[in-house]
């Protein structure tokens, strides 16, 4: 059966002025993802992918070139569209948690449920994400894996279209990183989210259900991987 586009990138490219210098990020970037896909876009540092992902989540636009989130082309949108496309539709995690040091962990998720219009349920999301135990714990009591977790849960009880994971590993240590991989993958199958992990980290590759590999601003390869592994069987 014929699966639906959720993303559809369409020559995108993307220039950055540095007094004279103009440096090229994103160049022609083509690519579809599929509803409901595990998506790993990998690649070295410079080469890309976070400006990529930043575009893709209204955090940025580009120079030239289309992202369509079904049929809507988001390139189009003004700074009132995309803010209400950021809270509505995208749940972002970031390398470095981002959460408010002053709340709990079920108070920083409970913050971004009340933006968005369709948000599951704060108590469901902390269990799913194991930590029902920690609700109440603030960031500094919590270790850099629960932060992750939080992290995680926030942008998820939003119950938006994608998930976009900026190096959600990259703060981690090897064992708490397969343990957060395994919790995207669990996102992705229990709530049939579209995943989207941008990493320079190429043993992650394997889990994802399409790679996309980039370097200097392009892309390099894009297949399906017909045997993605489990989480708890990558090594790096």
């Amino acid at each position: 059966m014929e699966k639906n586009k959720l993303i559809r990138v369409e020559d995108l490219s993307k220039e950055y002025k540095m007094g004279e210098v103009t440096v090229n990020a994103l160049k022609k970037v083509s690519f579809d993802i599929n509803e409901g896909e595990f998506v790993v876009i990998v690649g070295p540092s410079g080469s890309g992918k976070s400006t990529l992902l930043n575009i893709i989540g209204g955090m940025d636009t580009p120079t030239e070139g289309k992202v369509f989130i079904g049929d809507e082309d988001i390139t189009k949108y003004n700074d009132k569209s995309l803010t209400s496309y950021r809270r509505d539709k995208v749940g972002f995690v970031f390398q470095f948690y981002n959460l408010m040091a002053n709340l709990t962990a079920e108070e920083n998720v409970e913050l971004a449920t009340e933006i968005c219009k369709d948000p599951l349920k704060i108590a469901e999301v902390l269990e799913s994400v194991n930590l029902s135990d920690r609700k109440g714990h603030f960031p500094s009591q919590m270790s850099g894996g629960e932060q992750q977790r939080v992290a995680i849960a926030r942008a998820v009880a939003k119950n938006p279209l994608i998930l976009l994971c900026d190096e959600p590993t990259g703060a981690l240590d090897y064992k708490t990183g397969k343990s957060i991989l395994s919790l995207l993958n669990k996102i992705n199958k229990d709530y049939k989210k579209t995943v989207v992990i941008i990493t320079h980290n190429s043993p992650i590759s394997k889990m994802g259900d399409r790679v996309i590999k980039m370097r200097s601003g392009k892309i390099v390869d894009n297949k399906v991987n017909e045997n993605p592994i489990s989480p708890e069987r990558i090594e790096w």
